[in-house]
């Protein structure tokens, strides 16, 4: 994706998520406007249609391909992958670490990216754990809900999924703040979109091999797979933002994010 691709996905997830939210339409009834604004979902018949979408592509091609690389791909190597692809992160956390106005957080995450790719080799291996500088959560959203904008109505994005307004917006602003395509722009017509694509792929992949477990267990234990994958992101994200306990959830590995 050419930097005007960037923009231009970006922009698109910008309008989307503004557009739709013209279409809303408020339940008459007491109980119905009570569901309502409990679900904080006008938009759901929409949004089941997006979610049956990117459960049949999960099915056919995305589960598939995350048991072929667990398949083929020893342990240690995926940790090493998935190592490099989360240093890689670090500076948009950063970025919005400053942005959220947060000295120690910035400080630890700067930490880690120099430490992880220097001593850990671009991040193969997490020696910033190991000194207890943990990764942080930092993105637009986030960075948004800490200057007080909300949420917003849920929304489930096509092949990137849960998410609402606000996040929306945040993926596109995270996508033109990461360093990684533009280096790669430096080095001719195309690299950029090379470097988009296997930096995607490679990030889908290890995300969905992660939870290939997690997410069949809350497929098979559901009677409402979207209802119930909406409470999950919905407590999920709650975590990052600390505003709720994560007690008794069930564990995922960034699977919205």
């Amino acid at each position: 994706m050419t930097n005007s691709g960037s923009r231009k996905f970006a922009a698109l997830i910008l309008f989307a998520a503004l557009s739709v939210s013209a279409c809303a339409s408020i339940p008459e009834t007491q109980e119905g406007r009570a569901e309502y604004d409990a679900t904080n979902d006008p938009f759901e018949p929409m949004n089941r249609t997006i979610f049956d979408f990117n459960d049949f592509l999960d099915r056919l091609l995305f589960r598939p391909v995350a048991e072929l690389y667990r398949w083929t791909v020893p342990p240690p190597l995926r940790d090493r992958v998935a190592g490099i692809v989360s240093n890689m992160r670090e500076p948009v956390i950063f970025a919005n670490d400053l942005l959220q106005a947060d000295p120690d957080k910035a400080t630890t995450t700067f930490g880690r990216f120099a430490i992880n790719t220097t001593a850990g080799i671009g991040g193969m291996f997490d020696f910033a754990n190991d000194l207890k500088l943990y990764q942080q959560t930092g993105d637009f959203g986030q960075t948004l809900y800490v200057w007080g904008v909300g949420e917003g109505p849920y929304l489930v994005l096509p092949l990137l999924g849960p998410s609402n307004i606000r996040d929306a917006i945040g993926i596109g602003v995270d996508a033109l703040m990461s360093p990684w395509q533009y280096l790669a722009g430096l080095r001719g017509p195309g690299t950029e979109n090379r470097f988009d694509l296997a930096y995607f792929s490679a990030d889908g992949i290890i995300k969905r091999e992660q939870n290939i477990e997690a997410l069949d267990a809350l497929r098979t234990g559901s009677l409402d797979f979207y209802a119930q994958m909406r409470s999950v992101y919905r407590q999920y994200r709650d975590k990052q933002l600390g505003t709720s306990s994560s007690e008794g959830m069930p564990k995922y590995d960034d699977f919205a994010q």
